[in-house]
């Protein structure tokens, strides 16, 4: 197994930052990374800002903030600028927690088509053990995919504004890992929208195209009731 998920998961958030006690085996999960290639992507995606007034952002303002004031998310550390884009315009805006009446300005960016990156999103259904031919391989591959659950579930999971300083270093930790590997970023499904949220680890590798205004019309709210 590649590591213990919650044991990793409660070290890196309460315990060690840089220096683990939990054995990660590196050399297995660069091997696993590979089955989560993800298929061509599309070339267009969207990047969106809340807008303080009227005036929309210039297009030169809608990339990446810059080095030392990036403020912490779910794959970049506080001080570390990754690019976010969403599938939709709606999925870029619903990720920047609007509220109704607000305006946004949503960007058109254009990735390079060669862009490899790692799918998380369900990478139950990328990892086949029917790719492999020795059955020792395929154990191994059926103790490894649920660390790999794991990993697409940090990125989506929820997260509250005042715990995500530490709720995020886990998914912080495993992008790093995942970007020394060589991959240009993370796809991952959004926890606010029925679409997908790309991390680029290079801000400077999508091209801004156009940028456009859009009114926040209505924010919908979900409520689940829970025990006292």
């Amino acid at each position: 197994m590649v590591a213990n998920w919650e044991t990793l998961r409660d070290e890196l958030r309460y315990k060690n930052r840089y220096f683990l006690d939990e054995e990660l085996k590196h050399d297995r999960l660069r091997e696993l990374l590979d089955y989560l290639i993800s298929d061509p992507l599309p070339t267009e995606w969207f990047r969106a800002r809340i807008m303080a007034n009227d005036t929309i952002f210039e297009l030169g303002e809608m990339g990446a903030p810059p080095k030392g004031v990036a403020s912490h998310g779910r794959a970049n550390p506080s001080g570390i600028p990754y690019l976010y884009v969403a599938s939709t315009p709606q999925t870029a805006v619903a990720e920047v927690r609007p509220h109704t009446g607000e305006q946004a300005s949503v960007a058109t960016v254009r990735i390079p088509k060669d862009t490899k990156v790692v799918d998380l999103r369900n990478p139950k259904k990328l990892v086949s053990p029917f790719l492999l031919a020795e059955t020792s391989d395929v154990a191994k591959l059926r103790a490894d995919v649920p660390f790999l659950a794991k990993l697409g579930e940090e990125l989506t999971r929820p997260i509250l504004p005042r715990s995500a300083a530490i709720d995020y270093v886990p998914s912080q930790f495993l992008c790093e890992f995942i970007k020394k590997q060589g991959f240009a970023g993370v796809l991952y499904s959004s926890s606010v929208s029925d679409g997908i949220n790309l991390a680029l680890f290079n801000v400077d590798s999508a091209e801004r195209l156009s940028v456009r205004k859009f009114l926040i019309d209505k924010v919908s709210v979900d409520i689940s009731e829970v025990d006292a």
